[in-house]
């Protein structure tokens, strides 16, 4: 399976992985929804399978060669270095943007969502009554969540466990959001924000020669709780990956309805009119998390106010995330015909 024949295919490979990357750290947001509209979702979960004892066996065997064209190494290699690097840069920017302009940035995901029920819908082959009835099923699943209050943080080991492997589920599977779900769980800015950061700040730290950090015990629990992260992360891909290969190659048609419906039942979650709820004390002071930053319960919807301003911006972020999504679609089909 060779699809990267030139440069250009490259290149627009890496960039795919950094969108990637940037809309698995966006609650309500899934990264295989880029795979899917952008034309590469099949091929990576076919390579991902390929991560199984055979590939094993030749990495310890010495077969570096061998594991590397085995598991499609090129394409995995161009993809997940731009997802690496969205999440130490473009998903710091994000990070930034949803203080300054929050509402721009959900506006901007809502459009990109609503451009993928579009695209999504034409790879169901044939709408049978048991495809509407899994889409309907995924509709309900994606309407639960979407108005599921979240949990209180946990920084258990084993909790941090189970929550990477929940988290790579939207990189699987398109429509479910990972970094939704780890918000649900209480865990999306230990996990997604302070720990990664952790990360970031101490890599940054060991290259200019600083391992003053080993003497904090917070950064070092985070840089725990991020190793741990890390491994469910990997256990959890490669875990989805098989199992999706083998529904999608039975059960094509079911699996695309229902990540439709799941798709549609989320919207609600990346809806950019919302207000931020925070935790109170019974007193009625606000939460903080041992950072120092505020805890957020959930959000509160409501109805844009179309007198203001700021309200028919937002609907010029929902075109533009629609403009993005359809830019990767046509150059996804382009690519197919090619």
């Amino acid at each position: 399976m060779n699809t990267l024949r030139t440069p250009t295919d490259r290149f627009f490979l890496f960039i795919k992985g950094i969108v990637m990357g940037a809309a698995n750290k966006i609650p309500g947001v899934s990264g295989g929804i880029v795979a899917l509209v952008a034309g590469f979702y099949e091929e990576l979960i076919y390579s991902l399978q390929k991560l199984n004892f055979k590939a094993l066996r030749l990495l310890l065997a010495g077969r570096f060669k061998s594991f590397y064209t085995y598991v499609n190494g090129p394409f995995l290699s161009w993809l997940f270095s731009g997802i690496i690097v969205s999440y130490f840069s473009v998903s710091l920017l994000l990070d930034y943007l949803l203080q300054i302009a929050e509402g721009y940035v959900w506006g901007a995901f809502f459009g990109m969502i609503l451009a993928s029920l579009y695209f999504i819908y034409f790879q169901v082959k044939k709408w049978t009554l048991g495809v509407k009835a899994t889409a309907l099923l995924g509709l309900g699943l994606g309407l639960v969540l979407s108005f599921t209050d979240p949990i209180p943080e946990n920084s258990h080991l084993g909790f941090v466990f189970f929550c990477g492997i929940i988290s790579v589920s939207g990189m699987a599977l398109p429509g479910l959001s990972g970094s939704y779900l780890l918000l649900l769980l209480g865990n999306y800015t230990l996990l997604l924000v302070d720990a990664v950061n952790a990360l970031y700040f101490s890599l940054g730290d060991v290259l200019q020669g600083d391992f003053s950090f080993i003497q904090d015990p917070t950064r070092m629990r985070l840089l725990l709780i991020m190793g741990c992260f890390a491994i469910g992360s990997v256990v959890g891909l490669i875990l989805f990956s098989n199992v999706l290969a083998y529904v999608l190659k039975k059960y094509h048609d079911h699996t695309i309805g229902g990540i439709l419906g799941f798709i549609a039942g989320a919207l609600g979650s990346v809806w950019p009119f919302k207000e931020k709820i925070f935790y109170r004390t019974e007193y009625g002071e606000l939460v903080y998390n041992k950072l120092g930053k505020l805890k957020i319960q959930k959000y509160e919807l409501y109805l844009p106010d179309f007198s203001e301003h700021a309200t028919w911006l937002t609907f010029f972020f929902v075109l533009l995330g629609i403009g993005i999504v359809t830019i990767l679609e046509l150059y996804g089909s382009t690519k197919k015909q090619g």
